[in-house]
């Protein structure tokens, strides 16, 4: 792989290991997933937790980060640096997780995806803020931690941000789902209407301060979306629900579990949601609200009763929001959780 590193600089290789080929192979059973976001979060779960970067603390990335004095984010990293780095947070990795960790293949298949989402051009070179923003994205870390040191890597020294840094954050971001194939999702790959609506969401303010960030990013913006649900999707994981998916029969649910806010005692799994299945009588565009953790009993009541009838149409709605709304979903979670 390493000379596979430098024929990347000359353009002379095929540049995917082999186990990254496979990896992205074993991805095409997941285009089945009707709802994109849902689709590019199950796909980088499957990603994150390849690269066991699922495993990777948001601490120990900065601690990385700092012995290997990457502080200019505006400044180019060459393969040997990338591979430095990565050599260091897999290292410490393997020392806290001994069985669950290859470093060689952990460096080269992270290295490998680093570059096919940073240097399509096929340089040999991504940025410093690149480098962050993929490792940053995919590891374990609370989602609003994630924002705050991503906003602070584009922030002036006094912690404003004005677009055109903004602009710098959410292309690097956006990369992370095209290179699945996915970005026409989220807006494509023009970040501008996405800058305009954080700096209308703050009254038009020249620049912005990392709290009215905050408050755009918890509306889930088209362009970011996929961040959060894949928060839901690794929380949904090992979720246990004690219901019965109305179609299939599944009790107890396992994963995401949908209830219905038109049809009393209406559930069903992820599996029929994601594959369009419904019941006799049930419509895909009716509302339903989304489980990620299980729930005890009298808060889904309290929950419930204070709900919005939510806009019913996935695919023509604007998106909308409350406690995680997306398209005809509300989302509830128990507490703000990490990877597991």
């Amino acid at each position: 792989m390493r000379e596979q590193g430098r024929g990347h600089e000359t353009q002379t290789t095929c540049w995917d290991h082999p186990k990254m080929t496979e990896l992205y192979q074993s991805l095409a059973d997941l285009n089945n997933v009707r709802f994109s976001a849902y689709r590019t979060a199950m796909k980088l779960r499957r990603l994150q937790k390849a690269l066991c970067l699922d495993l990777l603390n948001l601490s120990a990335a900065c601690d990385a980060l700092d012995q290997h004095n990457l502080k200019q984010n505006d400044q180019p990293m060459d393969i040997l640096q990338i591979i430095n780095c990565l050599t260091t947070i897999y290292d410490r990795l393997e020392q806290e997780h001994n069985n669950l960790v290859n470093v060689p293949l952990c460096v080269d298949m992270c290295l490998n995806w680093l570059l096919n989402v940073y240097d399509t051009g096929r340089t040999g070179r991504i940025r410093v803020l690149s480098f962050k923003t993929g490792v940053v994205s995919l590891c374990k870390a609370h989602l609003e931690d994630k924002y705050r040191y991503l906003f602070k890597q584009v922030a002036s020294s006094t912690g404003f941000c004005d677009q055109r840094r903004l602009g710098l954050l959410l292309h690097d971001s956006i990369q992370i789902p095209r290179q699945l194939g996915e970005v026409a999702s989220f807006g494509g790959s023009n970040i501008e209407p996405s800058v305009r609506s954080c700096f209308q969401f703050a009254n038009n303010k020249p620049e912005i301060e990392a709290a009215l960030f905050l408050d755009w990013m918890r509306l889930e913006p088209q362009s970011m979306v996929w961040l959060p649900v894949l928060h839901r999707v690794a929380a949904a994981e090992t979720a246990k629900h004690q219901a019965k998916c109305n179609i299939c029969k599944e009790c107890p649910i396992i994963g995401f579990r949908y209830r219905s806010l038109k049809h009393f005692n209406y559930d069903i799994c992820q599996s029929c949601f994601f594959s369009g299945r419904v019941a006799k009588g049930h419509k895909m565009h009716y509302p339903m609200v989304e489980y990620c953790t299980p729930l005890r009993q009298h808060r889904e009541v309290l929950q419930s009763s204070k709900l919005d009838f939510i806009s019913e149409d996935w695919k023509s709605c604007s998106v909308q929001h409350m406690n995680g709304v997306v398209g005809p979903l509300v989302s509830f979670m128990e507490k703000d959780f990490t990877f597991a």
